[in-house]
């Protein structure tokens, strides 16, 4: 267990370090271009690049509503599914925090934002409650169906990290204008506790709503999707 929750503590720290990252420090030099397609592929390399390194300690879920959606499928014991949420909020938080530290090296740094999530005035497109609940509830349900999908005994194994990857860099294409992308408390936790901005009055959204996408997607998979073994 000591390696699995290092794994996620660590896995984890990467996808916020490098996911994030790629907004507050590119987001300096819009001369660079980057913009949120930019960022999408970074959420999506991070996952990726981590699913392979250490998804075969943990299971790679970097993520408490993956792992909520894991046990909600009968694929992580219940047991272990606190132990892995505050390992990989410990995680963000320590990505956060890092990267706060590098970006306030510039001269004149503000964190407003800090790529933090939000609806209303904190949604970059200026979407609603609403509309930003909706949206992080079905690509996270959505993004669970992929990821119990591509572990199935049922398809070669050794790819996953590949649709897995890139179904998080659709996910950001599709949401970042409307809370900045979560599905994932762990990342929106993290992020929010150095924002200047009421992130943190807006947190429990982007736990809600992606806790209760994990449980829906699971239970598509489990109940509609999987082959009897695995249901």
């Amino acid at each position: 267990m000591t390696r699995k929750l290092a794994a996620e503590l660590f896995g984890t720290f990467w996808l916020v370090f490098g996911g994030c990252g790629s907004a507050v420090l590119a987001a300096a030099f819009p001369e660079l271009g980057i913009g949120f397609a930019g960022v999408a592929l970074a959420f999506g390399l991070t996952v990726l690049t981590m699913a392979y390194a250490v998804g075969g300690i943990s299971g790679g879920h970097f993520n408490p509503a993956v792992s909520l959606g894991a046990a909600a499928a009968g694929r992580l014991p219940w047991k272990d599914l606190v132990p892995y949420w505050v390992a990989q909020v410990v995680g963000a938080i320590a990505a956060a925090a890092v990267l706060y530290a590098i970006a306030s090296g510039k001269p004149g740094f503000e964190a407003g934002g800090f790529a933090s999530n939000g609806y209303d005035a904190l949604s970059p497109g200026g979407y609603s409650l609403h509309a930003a609940l909706l949206i992080e509830i079905v690509l996270t349900a959505g993004f669970i169906i992929v990821i119990l999908g591509s572990t199935s005994s049922l398809v070669p194994a050794g790819f996953a990290p590949i649709p897995i990857g890139l179904a998080l860099t659709l996910i950001h294409l599709i949401s970042i204008p409307v809370t900045n992308t979560s599905v994932n408390p762990a990342r929106s936790t993290g992020v929010a506790l150095f924002a200047t901005t009421d992130a943190l009055g807006q947190l429990w959204l982007f736990w809600a709503a992606p806790l209760v996408g994990a449980v829906i997607g699971a239970l598509i998979w489990r109940f509609l999707l999987a082959s009897p073994d695995e249901a």
